[in-house]
């Protein structure tokens, strides 16, 4: 199977309409959807007008502005040097979680400090909302026939023509899709009901449980050409590396506010 989908869902007056954009803004609702199904269960405060109105604000900012600073300094340096106003197209693609999730941690601990919730609390529900927007930016990339995976025999291996080789690939987006998306939110809802939970559990669980999923599907997807392989990692796995780091401080931390 080769794939090759048009990456613009359509085009008014000459302004062209990304499916990356488009499923962008489904992350967006499903994340206010998911946050007010979880908010009662996981804040202190479940009825406060200020996490409802600016919870959404503070996750869009914080993971665009994080995830595509990320992507352009970790991946793009030379594309953004030669065109600065690359940074900007962020309908083309190119969004780096880890830098997302730096982002995200800013806009929670701001949003924390504004509202009156602890930074805990707020941080398990920004985390329970957000694997299924991953899963929705993944096959944004599946559709604009990006981030493939490595050669591979299986039979359900797909040629993406971008890669220039004609040879089957693991489609490693929808490895990604499933395994960050509705996997990795199964994860997350055991933690929520989890008797024993305590504000950061959730949060932790997040980090820790896509650091695991990242590093494994690092070995079936390509790394990028110009990056390569460190030690015989890629750049997504030593970049994953310091989320168990940072899953562990949320769980210290959790402890000791108990």
């Amino acid at each position: 199977m080769t794939v090759s989908f048009d990456p613009v869902a359509a085009s008014f007056f000459g302004f062209a309409i990304h499916w990356y954009g488009v499923l962008w803004f489904a992350a967006a609702l499903q994340f206010m959807a998911v946050t007010s199904r979880f908010a009662p269960r996981l804040l202190r405060d479940p009825r406060s007008r200020r996490v409802h109105d600016n919870i959404l604000a503070a996750a869009l900012l914080g993971s665009l502005v994080g995830g595509r600073l990320g992507y352009a300094l970790i991946y793009g340096w030379d594309v953004l040097r030669a065109d600065p106003l690359w940074l900007f197209a962020i309908w083309e693609g190119g969004m780096s979680f880890h830098g997302g999730v730096a982002g995200m941690a800013l806009a929670c601990w701001l949003l924390a400090r504004f509202a009156g919730e602890p930074v805990l609390r707020l941080a398990d529900l920004f985390a329970v909302g957000a694997p299924l927007g991953l899963a929705l930016g993944r096959f944004g990339n599946f559709i604009n026939g990006e981030l493939w995976g490595r050669p591979t025999g299986l039979p359900w291996g797909m040629v993406f023509p971008a890669a220039g080789d004609g040879l089957a690939r693991h489609p490693s987006q929808l490895y990604e899709l499933l395994a960050e998306g509705p996997l990795l939110f199964a994860l997350l809802l055991a933690v929520v009901f989890w008797r024993g939970a305590r504000p950061g559990h959730v949060a932790a669980a997040f980090l820790a449980g896509y650091a695991v999923i990242r590093f494994w599907v690092e070995f079936l997807r390509e790394p990028d050409a110009h990056m390569g392989l460190y030690a015989g990692l890629s750049a997504g796995q030593l970049l994953s590396l310091p989320l168990l780091a940072a899953a562990a401080a949320v769980l210290y931390a959790g402890r000791r506010a108990a």
